[in-house]
Formats: structure tokens, C-alpha cells, sequence
């Protein structure tokens, strides 16, 4: 073992001694298990800055501002990260660095009354006008084509609010939209179901509805 293994086992005992002399002592998460935390932590944050900036929320999301920093700094100041680690740690510091200094702007331009349109195409949105969509179907399992508009009518409604769209794939879409009209048909008699995109106060609004 070289030097500098030893040198790194023995700052890794001495970080594992200090966790247990402040009564952590089984479940310590490891690093990768740190990282992976402070990647969604910062995913989550940016989640709660869009809803501030839309108008969902009353005041920034302080509290988990100050967590992701604190995990960071915590991270950060491990003289035990292996390269990849390091590289990883520092890709996310990076990426939270260009977040905050983004927030900060957008904060301050809030502050001297600037054109929100200007902090919407900061944060990624689609600040053309949105116009209400509608459509009609009788089959959704068949009817791909349909639905694809309704989805993407769905996204670019989610994209003008600023509303997150990573998790919302076609098929999840799809599968969700089968559902909702095997519900409404039992329920309502009926085979055709109509589809309505649209903007209501500044949030998106998705509803289905079986035609009578």
C-alpha cells in the first residue's frame, strides 16, 4: 500500500472515529450514497425555485437552500473522495454554483420590478402565448396519434408555466390517459372522450371529459 493509500485510510478512520464519538455508529451513508443525495436535493431545490418564480409559493426556498450548501460544504471538505468522486462532487458543485447564481439575479431583478419575461427565458420557458387546446377521441389505445397531440399540447403549456416535465414521458402519458378514460366510460356510458389543454392563472390545466 502507498503512502498516499495509507494516508487516505487513516483520514477515513479518523472521519469514521468522529462519527461514532457523535453516536453514529451503523446505516452511515456512503459516499456514493452522499452524492446521489445532493443530486436530488439540487433537482428538488430548482423544482421549488420554478414554483417561487411562477407565483406557487410566498418566499424562496431558503431552508433547502441552506441544506443542499450545508451537504455541499459537508462533501466538499472530505479529503477522502477518491477521484471519481471528486470529479462527480465537483460537477455538481459547478452546477449548483450556475442555479444559485441564476436565482440571485432572478431574485434581485424581482426586487427592482424587471419584465418577468426576462427571468421566464432565464429559467427555460416558452414565453410564447398559449392557446386553449382541444381533442377528441374514441379509442386512446388506438388513437396514438391524438394522443401524442394532446401531449404535446401538455408540454408546451407546462413549458410557458415553467412547470417540470423531466418525469412526464409519452408513455407514462399514455398510460395514465388509458386509465382515466376506462374510468369516465364506465362511469359516464360513453365512448368518446374529449381532451382540454389550457392555462388558468398562471398553472396548467389538463382535463378529460366522456361526451354524453
Amino acid at each position: 500500500m502507498s503512502r498516499n493509500d495509507n494516508k487516505l485510510a487513516r483520514l477515513a478512520k479518523e472521519r469514521r472515529d468522529k462519527m461514532k464519538a457523535a453516536g453514529v455508529y451503523e446505516n452511515e451513508p456512503t459516499i456514493e450514497d452522499q452524492l446521489a443525495r445532493i443530486e436530488e436535493d439540487i433537482r428538488r431545490l430548482k423544482i421549488e425555485f420554478d414554483v417561487y418564480f411562477n407565483g406557487g409559493a410566498k418566499r424562496p426556498p431558503y431552508d433547502t437552500k441552506m441544506r443542499v450548501e450545508s451537504h455541499l460544504k459537508r462533501l466538499g471538505d472530505d479529503r477522502t473522495l477518491s477521484f471519481a468522486q471528486r470529479y462527480h462532487y465537483n460537477s455538481l458543485a459547478t452546477r449548483y454554483a450556475s442555479f444559485r447564481e441564476l436565482w440571485r439575479r432572478m431574485l434581485q431583478g424581482r426586487e427592482e420590478g424587471r419584465d418577468p419575461a426576462m427571468a421566464a427565458r432565464a429559467l427555460g420557458r416558452d414565453t410564447t402565448p398559449f392557446e386553449r387546446a382541444e381533442f377528441s377521441c374514441t379509442d386512446v389505445r388506438r388513437e396514438v396519434r391524438t394522443v401524442k397531440g394532446v401531449y404535446d399540447a401538455l408540454i408546451a403549456a407546462k413549458r410557458n408555466c415553467g412547470e417540470a416535465i423531466r418525469d412526464l414521458s409519452f408513455a407514462k402519458f399514455h398510460r395514465l390517459v388509458m386509465e382515466r378514460t376506462d374510468t369516465l366510460k364506465e362511469k359516464i356510458g360513453s365512448d368518446r372522450v374529449t381532451f382540454s389543454v389550457d392555462i388558468v392563472e398562471g398553472h396548467v390545466s389538463f382535463k378529460a371529459k366522456a361526451d354524453k
